[in-house]
């Protein structure tokens, strides 16, 4: 990439008011509970009485996929901006994405892990995301080339703590009691709200592009690409392990799109909704990362549950 091209992505650049922002963070919390209309307290039960693939899960997202992003973004090297980088590592802090759950039905995975997976990777990522975006975007920061350009990376704690909390953990809890004492209630609104996310990812990208299309179809070819390889490591990695643990098929797909499949919208509320990048130069990169996350996992998720299909249409024959 040329530093032309890196600075045209970016100078692209999203600004809200207050009213804007609150929004988006109505609707994602919206979304979040949609998530936890799912979840019942007997499903953990069951799962944990077999935690090995539930372990498995936590260390891809929590642990694996922060890693091995860090270090994809190192070997991309000045293929991609500083900005760029960050942007990946903050989509790999995020939790598992809230239509793994729907990918995973369509894929015939274990629902049950897959909805397990998804509720505690979202309440663990109040301290989880902060603290992998911390260790390994500053590490990144300090080992890219072009590092001398790029300001310290801080997180305000607090603040960031506060968004998720409000974003993920009230919601989460919410949905979760009405799940356990309204059963007819979360079944009748379930499968809305999983539309609900889906056009909620859409209007975020269109919203994060909208004024800045003419920049964003210059470059992206490159965004397309970066995010195609992080994906695609992402799901190897929830893949990988889970055949080399030797899990049972319907919880290797489980890892796979678990692990595939991240809360960018999260990502993206953090980074326009919070004081992380004050004084931080245009960081575009960021932005069209992230918010590309959010449309390409969806083609991904629906990839892969395809290719598992096929997979099980040809072993049945």
């Amino acid at each position: 990439m040329s530093p032309e091209t890196a600075t045209l992505i970016d100078q692209i650049d999203v600004t809200l008011n207050a009213g804007g922002m609150n929004t988006i963070n109505i609707v994602l919390a919206f979304v979040m509970f949609g998530v936890a209309l799912g979840i019942k307290p007997h499903i953990f039960v069951e799962v944990f009485k077999k935690p090995k693939s539930v372990l498995l899960g936590m260390l891809c997202q929590l642990v694996l996929l922060p890693i091995f992003t860090f270090l994809l973004a190192l070997c991309l090297g000045k293929w991609i901006s500083p900005m760029m980088g960050l942007g990946m590592i903050l989509v790999a802090s995020c939790p598992g994405g809230n239509i793994s759950n729907f990918m995973s039905s369509l894929s015939k995975a274990n629902i049950e892990l897959s909805v397990s997976l998804t509720a505690i990777s979202t309440a663990l990522a109040v301290f989880m995301t902060p603290t992998n975006f911390f260790i390994w975007g500053n590490l990144y920061l300090h080992t890219s080339q072009v590092a001398a350009e790029v300001p310290t990376l801080v997180i305000p704690l607090w603040d960031v703590f506060k968004t998720i909390f409000i974003l993920l953990g009230i919601p989460l809890t919410l949905g979760i009691l009405c799940s356990h004492f309204l059963p007819k209630v979360s079944a009748a609104l379930k499968k809305p709200f999983q539309w609900i996310s889906i056009l909620f990812f859409i209007a975020m990208v269109i919203l994060s592009f909208t004024g800045n299309l003419e920049a964003f179809l210059k470059c992206v070819k490159y965004i397309f690409v970066v995010v195609l390889i992080h994906n695609l490591l992402a799901l190897g990695i929830g893949f990988g392990m889970g055949s080399a643990f030797k899990v049972p098929n319907p919880d290797r797909r489980t890892l796979t799109i678990e692990t595939g499949i991240q809360n960018s919208g999260l990502g993206l509320a953090l980074m326009l909704g919070t004081s992380i990048f004050t004084g931080f130069p245009p960081h575009g990169g960021m932005l069209v990362i992230t918010a590309w996350w959010g449309i390409w996992h969806i083609i991904s998720g629906l990839t892969v549950a395809t290719i598992f299909n096929l997979r099980d249409k040809h072993l049945n024959r």
